[in-house]
C-alpha cells in the first residue's frame, strides 16, 4: 500500500464521484492523523453519519437534509480509505477508526454528538461510545449488532457466518480486491442490490458506488477493517478489543433494523440491548433489507429524527 492518497481533494479524478453537487457543503477536516471529507448541512446539535460497506457518505444523502430541516448540524463523513479521505498504509482497526470518529467530532468544533451508523458505521459508532462516552450523546445503530454480539454471532452461528460469506472471503490476500474493482467494480453494485430488500436501488445509486469503489486503493483500504475483525479473533489485540467492548454503552440507543436484512440476521442483531445501560429501543422495519435508510428513506428519517427529539427516548 502506498501512503496517503488523497484522490477526493478538489481537481482530482474522483471529484464528480465523492464531491457531487447538491443542498449540502463539502469541505475537509483533520482528525487522527489524517484528512477526512465530509458533506454538512444544517445548525444545531451535531448528528454525525457513518457509512457501511460497499458505500461512502452519499448513502446518506436523504437524511442529510431531513435532519437539516429538523433542526440538527448533520454531517456525513467517509471513513478512513473510502471516498473523499486519506488512503493511509494502516489504522484500519476499529479503536482506530472510532478515534477517527471521535477526531472529526473535536475538528467541528462540538462538544460532542449523536452518532448513526450503518453496517460497518454501526461497528464503529458502538465502539466510539465505549471508547470515548463523553463525546457520544445518543446512538443509533442500523444493520449491525454490538461488536461482541456480532462475534459471537459469527463463531457460533452457522446461518450468520453463511449470511457474512463475503466477510470470510475477504481474509484472503489480494484477490478480494480484484474481485471488487473487476468490470468497474460490477460486484460493488451487484451486493447493494442483492442486500436490499424489494425496494431496490435505482441504476443511478447501484453506478455512483461502483464509480467511488473503483477509485483507487479504495476496494483494498474497505475490506481492511473486516480482515481485522476476523484475523484479530485469536489474536491478543483482538481478544483486548472485545474485553474492552464489555464496558456498557451509556447513552440513549436506537437499533434500527430491516427484517428480510439477508447479511445481518435479525436474531443477531436482537439482544444488542444488553450491553446498553441507558434507554435502548429495538425498531424493525418489516419488508427492508440490509439498507433501510436508502430503501425507505421517508419511515427511516422520521424515526430517526422522532427519537432524537425525544426527551424520554426510554417510553
Amino acid at each position: 500500500m502506498p501512503g496517503p492518497v488523497p484522490t477526493g481533494t478538489p481537481g482530482g479524478p474522483a471529484t464528480s464521484v465523492v464531491r457531487p453537487e447538491g443542498p449540502w457543503v463539502h469541505r475537509d477536516v483533520a482528525a487522527n492523523g489524517a484528512r477526512f471529507h465530509i458533506a454538512e448541512m444544517g445548525d444545531g446539535p451535531l448528528v454525525l453519519l457513518l457509512h457501511g460497506f460497499p458505500q461512502f457518505w452519499w448513502t446518506w444523502r436523504h437524511q442529510l437534509p431531513a435532519l437539516a430541516g429538523a433542526g440538527f448540524r448533520a454531517v456525513a463523513m467517509d471513513l478512513r480509505g473510502v471516498g473523499g479521505s486519506d488512503r493511509t498504509p494502516r489504522g484500519y482497526d476499529p479503536a482506530n477508526l472510532a478515534l477517527d470518529i471521535t477526531g472529526v467530532i473535536r475538528s467541528l468544533g462540538e462538544p460532542d454528538a449523536a452518532l448513526v451508523g450503518h453496517d460497518l458505521g454501526g461497528y464503529l459508532a458502538w465502539t466510539a461510545a465505549v471508547m470515548r462516552p463523553k463525546l457520544v450523546r445518543r446512538l443509533a445503530v442500523s444493520s449491525m449488532p454490538h461488536p461482541r454480539r456480532w462475534r459471537s454471532a459469527m463463531l457460533a452461528d452457522p446461518r450468520q457466518s453463511s449470511a457474512s460469506s463475503h466477510i470470510w472471503g475477504f481474509q484472503r490476500p489480494w484477490i478480494p480486491e480484484r474481485r471488487l474493482v473487476a468490470d468497474d467494480a460490477a460486484l460493488a453494485g451487484r451486493l447493494v442490490r442483492e442486500w436490499s430488500g424489494p425496494r431496490q436501488p435505482d441504476d443511478e445509486a447501484v453506478e455512483t458506488y461502483r464509480r467511488a469503489m473503483s477509485i483507487p486503493s479504495t476496494a483494498h483500504c474497505s475490506i481492511e477493517p473486516y480482515r481485522w475483525m476476523v484475523r484479530s479473533m485469536a489474536r491478543p489485540d483482538g481478544i483486548q478489543f472485545n474485553r474492552r467492548m464489555k464496558r456498557p454503552v451509556r447513552v440513549p440507543t436506537l437499533h434500527l433494523h430491516g427484517s428480510l436484512d439477508p447479511v445481518m440476521r435479525t436474531r443477531s442483531a436482537a439482544g444488542s440491548g444488553e450491553y446498553v445501560e441507558a434507554p435502548y429501543r429495538w425498531r424493525l422495519f418489516d419488508g427492508l433489507g440490509h439498507f433501510p435508510h436508502e430503501e425507505d428513506p421517508a419511515a427511516f428519517s422520521t424515526e430517526l429524527i422522532n427519537w432524537l427529539k425525544d426527551p424520554e427516548p426510554d417510553r
